[in-house]
C-alpha cells in the first residue's frame, strides 16, 4: 500500500511538473511594436520584407526619436530584414539576390538607404559599414498621417515595384527592378 501512494505522489508530482513548463512555454509577452512582414512576387522573384512596427504615440519622430544623420534599423526591435530571391536593380545599381538588414540614414529631404549584408542584426547597435552591399540615395514625399510605420510594396510593372516604407507624415519610396 505504501508503494501505491509513493507512486502516486511520484505520478501526480510529475503531471504538475509539466504543467507548469508548458505554462512558462505558453507565457509571451506583447511586443510594444508588433512584428510585420509584407511579401510581393516581380516577375519570377519574391520580395519579403520582414520588420517591426513601432507607433508615433505622440512623439515627434523625425529629428527627435530618429536621429537625422544617423543610421536607424529603419523599424523597431531587430534590423528590418529584406529578402530578394534573384538579383535586382534597386534605384538603378545591381544588388545580388539574398537576404539584407536595411537600415536607414533620414535627412529632412533625402534618405541614404543601405542594404547590409549581416541580415540578422539587433536594432543598428553592432551595424557596420564595411558589410553594405549597397546604399543608394532617395527623395522623402509627403503623406497622410500613419500612425504606426508601415512598408509597402506596389508592382509597377510585369518587372518592377515601389517600395515605400511609411510613417508619420512621411513616405519613402524607392524602385526594385528584376529580370524576366
Amino acid at each position: 500500500m505504501k508503494w501505491f501512494y509513493s507512486s502516486m505522489f511520484l505520478l501526480i508530482s510529475l503531471v504538475l511538473f509539466t504543467k507548469s513548463i508548458e505554462a512558462q512555454n505558453i507565457k509571451q509577452e506583447l511586443r510594444i511594436s508588433p512584428k510585420a512582414e509584407v511579401m510581393q512576387t516581380v516577375g519570377f522573384t519574391e520580395i519579403r520584407i520582414v520588420y517591426s512596427r513601432p507607433g508615433v504615440k505622440g512623439r515627434e519622430i523625425w529629428g527627435k526619436l530618429v536621429s537625422y544623420d544617423a543610421v536607424w534599423r529603419a523599424g523597431a526591435n531587430e534590423a528590418t530584414k529584406i529578402t530578394f530571391s534573384t538579383d535586382v536593380i534597386v534605384e538603378g545599381k545591381k544588388l545580388k539576390k539574398g537576404s539584407y538588414s536595411f537600415f536607414a540614414i533620414p535627412g529632412k529631404n533625402q534618405w541614404t538607404l543601405i542594404f547590409n549584408k549581416v541580415a540578422d542584426q539587433w536594432g543598428a547597435f553592432e551595424y557596420n559599414e564595411s558589410e553594405d552591399a549597397l546604399r543608394v540615395k532617395v527623395k522623402t514625399e509627403k503623406a497622410t498621417w500613419q500612425e504606426w510605420l508601415s512598408y509597402t510594396i506596389n508592382k509597377a510593372s510585369d518587372s518592377s515595384a515601389i517600395i515605400r516604407l511609411e510613417w508619420e507624415k512621411i513616405k519613402v519610396p524607392f524602385k526594385v527592378e528584376v529580370k524576366l
